[in-house]
């Protein structure tokens, strides 16, 4: 006989298990700092052999934690992490807009703010250009961090040892005949990005498009995000780009500034 108590029919592509295990995480959101298995099996209404599977699978991903004392769970790391990188992003989304805007509005090019995912980087913010002939993409969009203007300044900006992780063991994909392939070519373009502060591409990610990026920091100077501004190489070609890059690095500090970043004389940039 069954120790679960029957759920009603849900469509296919949602699974129980995964359901109660978000249900149960909401339970610590009521003002409940700490729970025991009967307790949530009464309040999820499944079986304590079910709520225990729950809460040890739960708790080996750190999610949750369980008391020494009284055998009681309670919300753990990994939550208390996911919960700083929601805001976190918040944060930046609120810092971003009204640059964004202004940096699409002065240049009449695509303006977007990226950040690192491992090998990738993520478009998490973008304006497009009003102009007719402009690149296409859409927030959420990844690409190859070494093959874009973005992902190679957030590159060139990580801690040594975090670099050195990253690029261990990496096979550097040559999405067209102008990609870095090799990483002591990329090692060399992310010395001289972090030494000029901004970092450009032209037909590395994909032919006909070019862009210039930026660093964003937070209160603490550390590089968490990129700002760009992305068109075809028409119009951001060679020296043409290189123009963009003052604007840009401009809108780095501006949406810097709005996160709490201050220069090394000590006053807000």
């Amino acid at each position: 006989m069954s120790d679960e108590t029957p759920t009603p029919r849900r469509a296919h592509s949602t699974l129980s298990s995964v359901r109660n295990a978000a249900r149960l995480l909401k339970e610590f959101s009521k003002g409940n700092r700490e729970l025991g298995v009967t307790e949530l099996s009464r309040r999820l209404g499944v079986g304590k052999s079910t709520a225990h599977r729950l809460v040890n699978t739960l708790a080996e991903e750190k999610l949750l934690e369980q008391d020494p004392d009284t055998g009681a769970y309670r919300l753990g790391l990994a939550m208390y992490e996911l919960g700083t990188s929601v805001y976190w992003h918040t944060d930046l989304h609120e810092a971003c807009t009204p640059v964004l805007d202004q940096l699409r509005n002065a240049t009449k090019e695509t303006a977007q703010v990226a950040v690192l995912d491992g090998r990738e980087v993520v478009y998490v913010e973008r304006r497009e250009s009003p102009q007719t002939l402009r690149l296409f993409g859409r927030i959420g969009h990844r690409n190859d961090a070494h093959a874009t203007s973005t992902g190679k300044l957030l590159l060139a900006f990580l801690p040594p040892e975090e670099l050195d992780r990253t690029l261990r063991g990496w096979r550097l994909t040559a999405k067209t005949p102008y990609t870095v392939t090799k990483i002591e070519d990329l090692r060399k373009q992310l010395h001289v990005i972090q030494s000029q502060g901004w970092a450009e591409n032209i037909n590395e990610a994909e032919l006909g498009a070019a862009s210039v990026s930026a660093p964003i920091r937070n209160g603490l100077g550390e590089v968490i995000a990129a700002v760009s501004i992305a068109g075809p190489v028409q119009r951001l070609g060679g020296e043409s780009l290189r123009r963009f890059a003052r604007p840009c690095i401009e809108a780095g500090l501006a949406i810097s500034r709005r996160l709490g970043y201050r220069d090394s004389k000590g006053g807000r940039l």
